[in-house]
C-alpha cells in the first residue's frame, strides 16, 4: 500500500473527525427542520449498514433520487460510508437521459423517495446520436428510503462509525466517490469518475481561503447532479459549519435567492455569475464570502459583490474534484482565477507540451490529487484527455482541459477561452456537438449547427438545420409554419436537459460556408425569420386581446429574443428559462408597477394567463 493510501483521509474519515468535536453543532437545516452533527452521523451510519447488507462496497455505484431535504446529506454520506459512490439523478432531466445514465453506470442500487421512481423511457424513442432505439434496459434494485419498513430496519442498526472490517473491503482514497455526467462531444453524456483522493486537498484549500467554521452557514445552491454541490457540502460539513438547503423555487436567481440568503443568514455561498448578475447584493452575505464559478466574472459584478464581503473566483472542470484554483478578487484589477489548490498544478503549455512564457497564452493542463480517474466506459476518450505528465513523476497524468489561459509573472492564472465547441450557458457546461448530434438524429435533418446567443443572463442555445433531400418536414407541415422548429425542439427535449434544448431552431435551405467549405457561423441569421413561433390552432386569436397582453408580449419578445410572440405562447416553450423568468418579473414590476410572484410565471400555461394575473394585481393594488 502506498503512503498516500494510508495517510490521505476519505470522506467518511473527514466527516467523522468533525462530527467527533462538533456533535452538538447544527449540521443541516431545511425549512424549519434541523439536525446536529451527531444526529447526522448516527443516521448516516445506520443507513450505511443497510446498504452494506445489500451489497454496497468500494467502487460500487449507487443511484440517488432524493429531493432537496433534510435527508439528502444523510443519504449521500451513507453511500460513501458504506464504501460506495453516488450517482445523483436530477428528476428534472428527461426520462430518456436519466435512463441512459443508469444504463451506462449500472448502479447496484437506486436509493429514492416514494415519489421519485426511476422514469422508464418510452419504447422506440431514439436517444443516441445514431438515432437507434434507445429504450434502455434498466434493472436496478429500488430502495425506498421513506418506506416505513425500511426506516424501521435502519433504526434498528448501530449508529456507531463503520469500520473497514464491516465494509465489504477497506475503503481507500483511490476508490470511487461520485459519478457526474456532463455534456459529451460524441452526442452522449459522459460519466466523470471522481475518487476520494482529492478531497483532503480541496478541504485544505477551502479552509485556507474561505475559513468556514462553527456558526457559519453555507448555502447548498448547486443541484446534486453537478459536482459543484460537493463543494457546498464539503465547505460546510468538513468544517463544523451549517449546510443550508432550500427548495429549488427559493434558489431562483433574483429576489427568491436574495430572500433565501437573508432569511437563513447565509455567510458562504458559491454562485455562478449569471445568478450574481440578477441578484441584488445589498444586505446579504455581509461580512461573509461568495465564490463565483462556472463562467467568466465581469469587473462590474466583481465590484458589486466584493463590497462588504470577500469575493473569490474559482476554476475547475468536472474532471477534477470540483475545483483546482481559487483566488480573491476586488474588481479593481484584472480578474484571474487564482492559484492552484494545495498539491495541485495548472500548467500553461503550447501544442508541443512545452511551458509558455509568463503572460503568453496556451492550453491549461491540470494535475494533482483531485484529478478524476477518467470517463466511465470510455477508455479511448480517457486516454485522449488524461495524458502523461512530462513534468511529473513516472506514471503521473494531467488533464488536457481544452481551456485556454495564461499565467502572470506572479503566478496568478487567467482563463481566456476555449479551444473547441464547449461553451457555458448560465453556468452549465454544454458541448455544442452533443446538441448537433441530437438534432441530426431526427430522420428529417441533414446537417445541424448550434451556437450560443445572448449575454450572461440571456444566454441560450440556438440551432440551424438543413433537411435531408426528399425528407418529410418535421411536424408534417410546411417548414415556414413553425411546426418544423417546434417538432425539432420536442425531439431535442427528449434527451437533452432544459439548458441544452435550443430555444430557437431555424430551418435553412443551405448553410453559408467559408472559402474552405466549413459552415460560416458568423454568417448565420441571428434573428428568426418572420412568422409565428408555432402554428396557430384553429380559433386561437393571432394577436393580443388587451393592452396588458400586448405590453406583456412585447416584454417577452425582447427578453427571449423572439418574433411574433402571442398571448397563447408559453413563456418557456419560446425560449424562456429560470434566469429570464427573473428578468421578466423585474420588467413586469417596472412596466406595470406590480409585483408578480415567480411561481405565477412558472405556473402560467400561456402569456394570456400571466397577463390576467398582472391585471388582477394592478386592480388590487398589489
Amino acid at each position: 500500500m502506498e503512503e498516500t493510501e494510508r495517510t490521505v483521509p476519505t470522506v467518511p474519515q473527514l466527516f467523522e473527525a468533525v462530527a467527533g468535536w462538533a456533535g452538538d453543532e447544527t449540521a443541516v437545516v431545511f425549512r424549519t427542520a434541523a439536525v446536529s452533527y451527531a444526529e447526522l452521523n448516527t443516521a448516516a451510519n445506520r443507513l450505511a449498514r443497510c446498504l452494506v447488507d445489500r451489497g454496497v462496497g468500494p467502487d460500487m455505484t449507487v443511484a440517488v433520487s432524493v429531493p432537496r431535504s433534510i435527508e439528502l446529506p444523510t443519504v449521500l454520506l451513507a453511500v460513501l460510508k458504506a464504501g460506495g459512490a453516488y450517482l445523483a439523478l436530477d428528476p428534472d432531466y428527461p426520462a430518456e437521459r436519466l435512463s441512459a445514465m443508469v444504463a451506462d453506470a449500472r448502479p447496484l442500487l437506486h436509493l429514492r423517495t416514494a415519489e421519485l421512481a426511476l422514469p422508464a423511457p418510452a419504447a422506440g424513442v431514439d436517444g443516441g446520436a445514431d438515432g437507434a432505439d434507445a429504450a434502455h434496459a434498466v434493472d436496478v434494485l429500488d430502495v425506498v428510503i421513506d418506506d416505513p419498513v425500511f426506516r424501521a430496519e435502519c433504526a434498528a442498526r448501530s449508529g456507531d462509525d463503520l469500520t473497514d472490517a464491516e465494509r465489504r473491503a477497506p475503503l481507500l482514497p483511490a476508490h470511487l466517490m461520485y459519478l457526474v455526467y456532463t455534456s459529451g462531444s460524441t452526442g452522449r453524456p459522459k460519466g466523470v469518475a471522481v475518487s476520494h483522493a482529492g478531497v483532503s486537498a480541496l478541504v485544505e484549500g477551502q479552509h485556507r481561503h474561505l475559513a468556514p467554521g462553527p456558526g457559519d452557514r453555507v448555502l447548498q445552491w448547486a443541484a446534486t447532479g453537478f459536482d459543484a454541490s460537493f463543494w457546498d457540502l464539503s465547505l460546510a460539513l468538513f468544517s463544523g459549519a451549517t449546510l443550508v438547503l432550500a427548495p429549488a423555487a427559493d434558489l431562483l436567481p433574483g429576489q427568491p435567492l436574495r430572500d433565501t440568503l437573508a432569511r437563513h443568514r447565509v455567510t458562504h455561498a458559491t454562485l455562478p455569475p449569471v445568478a450574481l448578475s440578477v441578484t441584488e447584493p445589498d444586505g446579504v452575505l455581509t461580512g461573509g464570502a461568495v465564490v463565483s464559478t462556472g463562467d467568466a466574472l465581469s469587473p462590474a459584478l466583481a465590484r458589486a459583490w466584493s463590497a462588504g464581503r470577500r469575493l473569490f473566483n474559482g476554476y475547475g472542470p468536472t474532471e477534477v474534484t470540483v475545483g483546482i484554483s481559487v483566488g480573491q478578487v476586488t474588481g479593481d484589477e484584472e480578474i484571474g482565477v487564482g492559484r492552484p489548490l494545495p498539491g495541485s498544478s495548472v500548467q500553461v503549455l503550447d501544442s508541443r507540451l512545452r511551458p509558455v512564457d509568463p503572460g503568453a497564452e496556451g492550453e491549461l493542463y491540470l494535475s494533482g490529487p483531485g484529478l478524476a480517474r477518467g470517463y466511465l466506459n470510455r477508455a479511448a476518450e480517457t486516454a485522449t484527455r488524461f495524458v502523461a505528465d512530462p513534468a511529473g513523476p513516472p506514471g503521473s497524468r494531467m488533464y488536457r482541459s481544452g481551456d485556454r489561459g495564461r499565467r502572470r509573472a506572479d503566478g496568478e492564472l487567467f482563463f481566456t477561452g476555449r479551444a473547441d465547441h464547449q461553451v457555458k450557458v448560465r453556468g452549465f457546461r454544454v458541448e455544442l456537438d452533443e446538441v448537433e448530434a441530437r438534432l441530426t438524429a431526427h430522420p428529417s435533418v441533414g446537417l445541424a449547427c448550434a451556437l450560443v446567443e445572448g449575454d450572461l443572463a440571456t444566454a441560450r442555445v440556438v440551432a440551424y438545420v438543413t433537411l435531408r433531400e426528399g425528407a418529410r418536414p418535421p411536424g408534417g407541415t410546411a417548414v415556414d409554419s413553425g411546426a418544423a422548429a417546434a417538432e425539432l425542439r420536442r425531439h431535442a427535449a427528449r434527451t437533452l436537459p432544459g439548458h441544452m434544448v435550443p430555444s430557437r431552431v431555424t430551418v435553412l435551405d443551405h448553410f453559408p460556408t467559408t472559402p474552405n467549405g466549413k459552415i460560416d457561423r458568423a454568417a448565420l441569421p441571428t434573428v428568426r425569420p418572420g412568422g409565428p413561433a408555432r402554428p396557430v390552432p384553429p380559433g386561437e386569436p393571432t394577436g393580443p386581446g388587451t393592452a396588458v397582453e400586448a405590453e406583456l408580449c412585447a416584454l417577452v419578445a425582447r427578453i427571449v429574443g423572439a418574433d411574433g410572440v402571442r398571448p397563447g405562447d408559453n413563456f418557456f416553450d419560446i425560449g424562456g428559462h429560470s434566469v429570464l423568468a427573473t428578468l421578466l418579473a423585474r420588467q413586469i414590476r417596472r412596466a406595470f408597477d406590480v409585483t408578480v410572484p415567480m411561481r405565477a410565471i412558472f405556473e402560467a400555461g400561456t402569456l394570456a394567463e400571466l397577463a390576467r394575473t398582472v391585471a388582477l394585481a394592478r386592480a388590487s393594488g398589489a
